[in-house]
């Protein structure tokens, strides 16, 4: 009897011990592990600066991305240099338009098409694999057969030629990367499926009679955000390098707007003269943004690695 006793009081014990210790999700442990990484802490303290750079940017510039230095456009290698008597930080392009304020909306450009191209490639390429990968059988050989098709397709001469052939235009630009981007997310996707639908869960969902797209929508895609969300992040360096690619042939981004990758070929392209800070200020703004997210990815995807779990 007394011996019953001292067992419950024992247990009575370790049970309000465990209500005292606060459990962690899956997600605080991999924000923990995210911050002891101090190289993609560091990327994402320069990333912010790069954003905001972009919003409140515009608040410091003297000048607009259209409006023209008539004064000191006529010797630009001479007078167009970095100045801060005549509100041009970064100096003038090789029409006499304001360097910061074209860099500005270059940089917002470029994030905005890597955002929303990874965006899309990202739900299209997690929905097509994991139905690919749940539903199996003649489906998904068929779907994968049309995905690997595609991906033999050089996927650049596929934008090249949708710019050549239809509108240069933000549109278009979307749509071109839009059509290739997704086909590696969807590969990727599906195989994390193939290693899910067979578990207990899952199992238990479709004894219950739930349908095979409630099943994948609540209990595949929600197990699937780790992998999702470092690739995603990975997604959108590469959306902006092809943007800046197609911007730097001449086939992105038309005036008056403009991208990192046009703003790189003209400074490029007038560097003989001299200019050196028109190719300087935009490079250094792709290198940052493009560093920067590939640290994060890779700080994203030891601190998501199951294996550290």
């Amino acid at each position: 009897m007394v011996h019953d006793m001292d067992r419950n009081t024992r247990i009575a014990e370790r049970l309000v011990e465990a209500e005292q210790i606060k459990g962690r999700s899956l997600w605080q442990d991999a924000a923990a592990r995210f911050v002891r990484n101090k190289a993609a802490v560091g990327a994402t303290i320069v990333l912010i600066g790069v954003l905001l750079f972009t919003i409140l940017g515009p608040y410091f510039a003297q000048w607009t991305n259209e409006e023209i230095d008539w004064g000191r456009m006529g010797d630009i290698a001479g007078q167009g240099g970095p100045s801060f008597e005549t509100g041009h930080f970064f100096g003038l392009d090789e029409v006499g338009r304001d360097l910061f304020a074209r860099t500005i909306q270059a940089t917002q450009t470029s994030l905005i098409v890597g955002v929303i191209g990874a965006l899309v490639a990202v739900i299209i390429g997690t929905l097509y694999g994991a139905v690919s990968g749940f539903v199996g059988g003649w489906v998904d050989n068929l779907m994968m057969r049309a995905v690997d098709i595609l991906i033999a397709v050089p996927y650049m001469f596929i934008i090249i030629l949708l710019m050549v052939m239809f509108e240069r235009s933000f549109f278009m630009l979307f749509v071109g990367i839009g059509i290739v981007s997704w086909l590696d997310m969807s590969r990727i996707v599906r195989g994390q499926t193939l290693s899910l639908k067979n578990r207990e869960f899952i199992e238990a969902a479709q004894a219950a009679g739930v349908g095979w797209f409630t099943i994948v929508t609540r209990h595949i895609l929600p197990n699937l955000m780790g992998v999702v969300v470092v690739y995603a992040t990975l997604l959108v360096p590469q959306m902006i390098l092809v943007e800046s690619f197609i911007s730097f042939l001449g086939l992105g981004v038309q005036e008056p707007n403009t991208s990192l990758g046009a703003l790189i070929s003209k400074g490029a392209g007038t560097i003989i003269y001299g200019t050196i800070w028109q190719l300087a200020w935009p490079l250094v703004f792709f290198l940052l943004t493009i560093i920067s997210l590939f640290f994060i990815g890779d700080g994203l995807r030891d601190a998501l690695d199951p294996k550290d779990r």
